[in-house]
């Protein structure tokens, strides 16, 4: 199978603030610099891309070393947490801005949905951009009014293709879009996050479609997502991407394992901020016990806070290695959690029975109320199901959340 994207070394520095025009000399002392095969004095000051962290470089380097080979007619997931770095690469492998240092090796044209309306003139009508996206990516008319009847059939805009595009809402925008893309005869197609505008149906739609180019037509596709039920679905292969550098390159389902292990996308632990005195989890420890696959999870936990604090409720929720939470384990209905100043020790029993096969993520939640949450901890552990059930069983079920509430008891 032939290469269809080679990254060797690739970078993209940024210059934070108000962008001035330079002087004679800095151009001068980096144009020395690199005839002598020397770095570039601008760049090296620059720091990785810690949106949280304050620093005093006003360069940053959105993508830093990024290396990997795509093959003809793969389907890659690009996952990670905002501000990682996934558009800007899309965008340099879109060739919409172009890398600070590396090289970029690619075979075929390249379609690509970056943002809501990237590549549409909003002076023109549906099937005026129809034809100009077309022309942009080397068709002649006669294969574009070919595919014509195909692309507006898919976007469902008929009653208005002829009509000037900037009149177009923004779900139209994108479903035109990404039927132009995904219809014209390109060999990569590469799909940010703008599928997110369209409605559920049209995105299992877009998801169907993405899989026929890849699977039926042999095209290789990048797809940038934060849904990994729709990124295992359609990828074989994928890329993590954290503060610009590209933390694991393999097989998408352990991407998405060392993705939800690594912690990458938990929600930072919360204390509210107002109160210091609010209670918080201090420890929290756990062991398994059993036999596949029935298992019994016990949570050893303790919490601290100022003795004025209310009693609070304990929830721990079981995700599944899509991110989605499936169940929530509550050890007591009842405000257990006392608070008297001092560190308090707790335990509590989950049952793990009725588990698909997969690997599963814990969760932590404390609080007096739902509009009083007192700390949250994401991915505090994670436990695999090898077996499958020997017979299907039911779970109660909480109006409240919309999720199965697992068997759960204090000891």
């Amino acid at each position: 199978m032939s290469l269809a994207i080679k990254v060797e070394n690739l970078s993209k520095a940024y210059q934070l603030g108000q962008i001035g025009t330079g002087t004679i000399s800095r151009d001068l002392e980096r144009w020395y610099a690199r005839i002598r095969k020397k770095e570039d004095p601008f760049l090296r000051i620059g720091e990785d891309n810690n949106q949280n962290a304050k620093s005093t470089s006003d360069v940053v380097w959105s993508l830093r070393d990024i290396n990997f080979k795509i093959e003809q007619g793969d389907a890659v997931g690009i996952i990670g947490r905002n501000g990682a770095g996934k558009s800007t690469l899309l965008k340099i492998l879109s060739k919409i801005t172009s890398p600070t240092t590396g090289k970029i090796t690619g075979h075929g044209r390249i379609a690509s949905l970056l943002e809501v309306g990237t590549g549409f003139h909003p002076e023109l009508s549906g099937r005026e951009n129809i034809f100009l996206n077309g022309a942009i990516l080397g068709m002649r008319k006669k294969e574009i009014a070919r595919k014509l009847d195909e692309i507006v059939d898919f976007a469902g805009i008929q009653r208005y293709l002829d009509t000037p595009v900037k009149r177009y809402s923004s779900g139209m925008y994108v479903r035109l879009a990404f039927a132009v893309a995904a219809h014209l005869e390109s060999e990569i197609l590469i799909v940010d996050e703008v599928l997110a505008v369209g409605d559920a149906e049209f995105q299992k739609k877009c998801l169907g479609k993405m899989s026929e180019v890849s699977k039926g037509e042999g095209r290789t596709v990048l797809f940038v997502s934060h849904n990994m039920d729709a990124v295992m679905n359609l990828c074989k292969s994928g890329i993590v991407l954290n503060s610009g550098k590209s933390d694991f390159v393999g097989n998408v389902h352990d991407c998405i394992d060392y993705y939800q292990n690594s912690g990458l996308n938990s929600i930072d632990n919360w204390v509210a901020k107002k109160d210091l005195h609010h209670p918080h989890f201090s420890n929290i420890k756990y062991e398994i016990s059993g036999e596949q696959p029935n298992l019994i999870l016990t949570i050893h936990f303790k919490t601290n806070s100022a003795s004025n604090s209310p009693g609070a409720f304990v929830v721990f929720g079981i995700k599944s290695s899509l991110g989605g939470t499936i169940m929530e384990a509550v050890p007591s209905l009842n405000p257990f959690v006392k608070f008297n100043g001092e560190e308090t020790s707790y335990s509590c029993e989950v049952e793990l029975t009725g588990f698909i096969p997969g690997t599963y993520f814990i969760y932590a939640w404390l609080g007096a109320s739902e509009a009083e949450s007192y700390d949250w901890q994401d991915n505090i552990l994670s436990f695999e199901i090898t077996q499958a059930p020997m017979a299907e069983r039911t779970f109660p079920y909480s109006a409240r959340t919309g999720f199965l509430v697992a068997q759960s008891k204090l000891i």
